[in-house]
């Protein structure tokens, strides 16, 4: 039988420190795709939550924003607006009136603070909100009414009820031919 020579391979592998893998080469600080490969699951998921935490704290401006919910509608031939707006006092909100939109606008600042034997704790909240409302044609700007009591927000501007003409449409349909 012939004898047979067996030489040694070279790898061609890179050493790696231990837990990463070959994706971590593509690896871009600015798109963490590579290093999201070598994740189990949950890590992933962690990973990208931490990543979208701070793609947006980095993007927002210092001042932290907040959107009250508010409530747009017609009643009784006003426009009615609602915003809740919890544990805000009257001077911390300004509402204000151009040709054609209401603005409001307010900041909130909230210190809360416990103290017990044993331990302390302080919780801190901060927003601003601005609110562009777009009035119907003839709205009554200086007869605008706006009230806060508890909490809530009312605003009652006057518009006309404007009936615009309407004209239907008839369909046709078109089948083939």
């Amino acid at each position: 039988m012939p004898e047979v020579k067996v030489e040694e391979e070279k790898s061609l592998t890179r050493r790696r420190a231990p837990g990463l893998s070959v994706f971590n080469d593509f690896y871009n600080p600015m798109f963490p795709v590579g290093r999201l490969f070598s994740l189990n699951p949950f890590a992933m998921m962690r990973e990208f939550s931490d990543e979208m935490d701070r793609m947006f704290r980095d993007a927002s401006p210092s001042e932290k924003t907040w959107a009250p919910v508010m409530d747009i509608q017609r009643v009784n031939g006003d426009l009615l607006v609602t915003a809740e707006l919890p544990g805000l006092k009257k001077e911390e909100v300004k509402v204000e009136m151009t040709e054609d939109a209401l603005i409001i606008e307010g900041e909130r600042k909230r210190e809360q603070k416990e103290e017990h034997k044993g331990y302390r704790h302080y919780e801190r909240s901060y927003g601003k909100f601005y609110r562009s409302i777009p009035l119907p044609e003839g709205a009554k700007t200086e007869q605008v009414k706006a009230e806060l009591n508890d909490g809530v927000l009312k605003i009652s501007v006057p518009v006309p009820d404007v009936k615009k003409k309407v004209r239907q449409v008839p369909v046709e349909e078109v089948g083939d031919k």
